[in-house]
């Protein structure tokens, strides 16, 4: 048995809208986020829909805008900020100056972040054998062509000359930016390929590579989809939430379902959501008179990838950076996901 929310909610919990921006001054990627079209006919997981939002060929944000992940045309100087106040005030200035989206910190320290993980793989890698580096989400290929200028300039040639770099790119505007950036550098161009797909689709990987390998994932955690539980109350069960259309198909709302998807069963599991199962006669009764619903973000796309490259790339060494810490998360539920929106205003700013 499944239950409906008695109301017809929109998802805020998915795309929250601190400030109403009329449709007028959206562009058309944005408006495809709050798009009923992502659900068909049936109903569909929460992962499923902000997966779709994200990087559906036709309305994902990362497949419509080709400037999403930004680009500097001139490294900051840092030499040249008095402290951090300059810096941020510095960065306020580029964000407004700019288009897109947001900035990543390979883009804004390059070429030095780039620099250091290449420095970092050439200390504990074993340079008798070819170097393999995967980069997943490769953005605008800045830390590519980073690592590969680093490579170029202090390893022995041969480690060079033999060494390949493979981006798993599932946005086909951003694999085409990456060629771009890794490009002016023409002898990277031999060591370097794109794959346009989706690196948590296990097929996509084919063999079991049995050789050591090193992979790369910048803020690419915090961009994988979540899924989301429900519990009425204090004690009963965890239930799936999926994504439902309206009746009057303008409209969607949240549907629940007793725990069945695999992923799911796996991700509470693993997070020991479900670990106290004995609930006393007083508790029971208190979450009757006074329930207290309860909502759980799992990060169910981190927990699939993870899973993929642990069977693909049995040998890899990962180096993973993202976020440790989300301010101002105004979501409802546990570990929430925040969700950013660049205002067309320029003195709005960033709008968290």
């Amino acid at each position: 048995m499944s239950s409906r929310s008695l109301a017809s909610r929109n998802l805020n919990f998915l795309f929250h809208r601190p400030r109403v921006i009329s449709n007028e001054f959206t562009t058309p990627p944005f408006q495809a986020l709050y798009s009923t079209h992502i659900v068909g006919d049936k109903p569909i997981l929460v992962r499923d829909f902000i997966h779709s939002a994200l990087y559906h060929p036709k309305h994902g944000y990362f497949s419509q805008r080709s400037r999403s992940v930004g680009v500097l045309e001139r490294s900051i100087k840092f030499n040249q900020l008095e402290g951090r106040k300059a810096y941020i005030n510095h960065l306020d200035k580029v964000y407004k100056q700019s288009d897109t989206s947001w900035f990543t910190p390979v883009e804004l320290f390059k070429p030095w972040y780039a620099h250091g993980i290449a420095e970092a793989i050439m200390r504990t890698a074993n340079l008798s054998v070819p170097l393999k580096i995967y980069e997943i989400g490769g953005g605008s290929g800045t830390c590519a062509k980073g690592i590969m200028d680093y490579i170029m300039l202090n390893a022995p040639a041969r480690v060079y000359n033999s060494l390949t770099y493979t981006s798993v790119e599932i946005s086909p505007s951003l694999a085409e930016i990456q060629k771009e950036t890794v490009g002016e550098v023409r002898s990277h161009l031999s060591k370097f390929k794109v794959e346009c797909r989706d690196a948590a689709d296990r097929s996509g990987w084919r063999d079991v590579e049995q050789q050591p390998c090193w992979v790369i994932m910048l803020e690419v955690l915090d961009n994988l989809p979540h899924d989301l539980i429900y519990s009425e109350n204090q004690v009963l069960p965890w239930k799936e939430v999926w994504v439902e259309k309206q009746q009057d198909r303008k409209t969607l709302s949240e549907l629940y379902k007793p725990l069945q998807d695999p992923l799911i069963k796996r991700c509470v599991e693993v997070m020991e959501l479900d670990s106290n199962q004995s609930v006393s006669k007083v508790s029971s009764i208190w979450s009757k008179v006074f329930p207290k619903p309860r909502r759980c973000w799992l990060p169910t796309g981190c927990l699939k990838l993870l899973e993929v490259l642990h069977d693909a790339l049995p040998k890899m060494s990962l180096i993973a950076s993202d976020f440790s810490y989300l301010p101002d998360v105004s979501i409802p539920g546990e570990r929430a996901p925040l969700v950013s929106t660049k205002t067309i205003a320029e003195e709005a700013g960033w709008q968290r």
